[in-house]
């Protein structure tokens, strides 16, 4: 980690301001944004901003879509030191500290970063910059649960009740971003009593799949599945909303059981062996600036941590629990792989 720091340091203090086109040496003039898939690839307000920024510094911008985002970071750890893409947008708090005992990123800050909350910065360690905060919770389809005259749960103990069994589909914690802020969830209210829980979920048939596209697209209710309990977002609401029968629905179609909410902090940041890294920078300021956070809610579904106003139809559906659950990288650097290998053991 002191490494990683004293090259920020480095970075910063020989950084040359490049504001207009590739001036600044012999760089390539065309970079990578490697991001998770839920990333929108064309038409929406995050490429306009993308495309807004290449005719402005005359770097053009290819999206370089990794899969979820554990798949994204296991990819990168693999290619430290010779990066597939120049700039990584998505590493969220659960898989920092992999990226960074791997020596994944150079250590960059934009100015920008000075406002931002103290507490997402220093999650970053120097090194990264926050994007984007959100929280990974479990949904739940409300006229599945209205049809069969069920209760949804309230608490995550609930989940593994008999009642709920057949009910519930989570991701693998291994190869899922989601899948992992989900498990940690469990770790974090029950802990070592944890496995037991799970235990109970696996008796009480839980589905596990690979990643979030399998889970809310393939198994839950609300896309024709047979599950109406789902490990998703809390800002996953707005999105059924927008996108269903009525935009401006007062009750979004799905709800959200906050107990089970786990706090997600993702992060961008310049990645080590960049033969860009000028552009590199120039990229991860202008994804903090206003300019482009303004779409960030309503295209990805995470809050902004710029200081920008969001659509109404986000601040009526979104949930932002009080509480949330999180540990901190350092215990999920400690226990992630023991974590994991015990969860195989019950539920893989």
């Amino acid at each position: 980690m002191m490494r990683q720091r004293n090259r920020f340091f480095l970075a910063a203090a020989t950084l040359t301001p490049c504001l207009t086109s590739i001036s600044c040496g012999s760089e390539p003039n065309s970079i990578r944004l490697v991001t998770y898939s839920s990333f929108p690839a064309e038409g929406a307000g995050v490429n306009d901003a993308l495309a807004a920024f290449s005719e402005r510094t005359g770097i053009d911008v290819t999206i370089l879509n990794a899969g979820d985002a554990g798949t994204m970071v296991t990819k990168a750890v693999l290619a430290s030191g010779s990066p597939e893409g120049d700039v990584m947008w998505g590493v969220d708090n659960t898989l920092l500290s992999r990226a960074t005992a791997a020596d994944v990123f150079d250590g960059y800050l934009p100015k920008a970063s000075v406002g931002f909350d103290d507490e997402l910065l220093a999650l970053g360690d120097g090194i990264v910059v926050p994007v984007d905060f959100g929280d990974v919770c479990v949904n739940y389809d409300r006229a599945w649960f209205d049809a069969a005259d069920l209760t949804p749960p309230t608490h995550l103990e609930q989940l593994a009740d008999a009642q709920y069994a057949g009910l519930l589909t989570v991701q693998n914690p291994g190869s899922s971003s989601p899948g992992l802020a989900f498990m940690l969830a469990t770790i974090a209210r029950f802990g070592d009593g944890w496995t037991d829980y799970w235990s109970a979920l696996v008796e009480h048939d839980v589905l596990v799949v690979d990643d979030w596209e399998q889970a809310y697209y393939g198994a839950f209710t609300r896309a024709g599945g047979d599950r109406p309990l789902v490990v998703s977002y809390g800002s996953s609401p707005p999105f059924e909303v927008l996108y269903g029968d009525d935009p401006e629905a007062t009750t979004a179609p799905t709800g959200v059981i906050e107990d089970t909410c786990y706090r997600q902090v993702e992060f961008a940041g310049v990645l080590r062996g960049t033969k860009s890294p000028d552009a590199a920078r120039q990229l991860v300021d202008f994804l903090v600036s206003e300019e482009f956070q303004q779409h960030v809610a309503l295209d990805l579904y995470v809050f902004p941590v710029a200081d920008v106003a969001l659509d109404p139809v986000f601040t009526r559906h979104a949930v932002i629990p009080d509480s949330p659950r999180v540990l901190t990288p350092a215990a999920i650097d400690a226990g992630r792989a023991d974590w994991i290998a015990q969860w195989n053991m019950i539920a893989g």
